[in-house]
């Protein structure tokens, strides 16, 4: 269940209140993935379907209209007056739970004690929360993964979960990196919040990262980045390393897949979940 989501603690201007009327869980999690790529920053799951929100100015409605076409979503909109969007994200926020490992909540939240892995964070994007599809198979995938004394390379940090996640899970040395600077900023804070002290985090692109290798590469983006940089990636694996890719629909593994395949990468398996899928290769 998405809760709204604050994108910065306190942005004191107009917003657009974009109200879908979708009642599959799975087009929700589509819907939800372009309409970020629009540059929507917060998002809340009601009974009959979603909210999304927006600045006033960045709004385009032509392009939503066409965006929304193949779906045949209804919408309607509202102007929201300025408000503390982290005092609107604390009341809706659960904690994630992958059952039997590993606990996503905030700190106002009671630690689980089922789980033997415990992030805490503040989220000031959409993704990376742990309630998106994605990052909840990234995460059950690198359960069965030895981090200990590895080296990672999280492509795409966004809140730094996955990054923190390795350290947890004994990764020593790790390079977390994104392009987007509220990302950036954001999963330094959660970094302190989790006392990660092996995480190298960088505000920039793949290429660049110095000459190296890494063991493990975690790269939860989308199918465009990742046939654009797959190359830099089987660079920067070591040869026997694991990797995993996700950010994809379930029709992008006939795409992505092959494209692995091609640049020297080998296929090992695909896990799904609402029409969302993580591929695992080894080099």
């Amino acid at each position: 269940m998405y809760g709204l989501y604050a994108f910065i603690e306190s942005r004191f201007m107009d917003y657009i209140q974009l109200h879908c009327s979708i009642a599959d869980g799975g087009t929700k999690e589509i819907i939800i993935a372009l309409l970020e790529q629009e540059g929507f920053e917060g998002f809340e799951e009601t009974q009959d379907g979603l909210l999304a929100y927006i600045p006033e100015p960045e709004f385009k409605k032509n392009d939503i209209d066409e965006l929304f076409v193949p779906f045949g979503i209804n919408y309607t909109i509202q102007t929201i007056a300025p408000r503390n969007w982290n005092e609107e994200w604390e009341k809706n926020f659960d904690p994630v739970v992958v059952e039997g490992f590993c606990t996503v909540r905030a700190d106002f939240h009671e630690k689980n004690a089922d789980t033997p892995y415990d992030i805490i964070i503040t989220p000031k994007m959409s993704f990376g929360t742990g309630h998106h599809a994605t990052t909840r198979l990234m995460m059950q995938q690198m359960k069965d993964i030895d981090f200990k004394g590895k080296s990672v390379f999280d492509f795409g940090t966004g809140t730094g979960i996955l990054a923190i996640l390795s350290e947890m899970l004994g990764a020593e040395d790790i390079v977390a990196i994104d392009n987007d600077e509220w990302a950036y900023e954001n999963s330094k804070e959660n970094l302190q919040r989790n006392n990660a002290s092996h995480i190298q985090v960088l505000q920039g692109s793949i290429t660049d990262i110095a000459a190296r290798q890494f063991d493990v590469i975690l790269a939860n983006i989308n199918r465009h980045i990742l046939l654009q940089y797959m190359g830099d990636m089987y660079a920067l694996l070591k040869p026997g390393g694991i990797i995993l890719m996700s950010g994809l629909f379930t029709e992008d593994v006939q795409v992505v897949k092959p494209a692995a395949i091609e640049t020297g990468f080998s296929y090992v398996q695909t896990d799904a979940l609402n029409n969302w899928v993580v591929l695992k290769f080894i080099r």
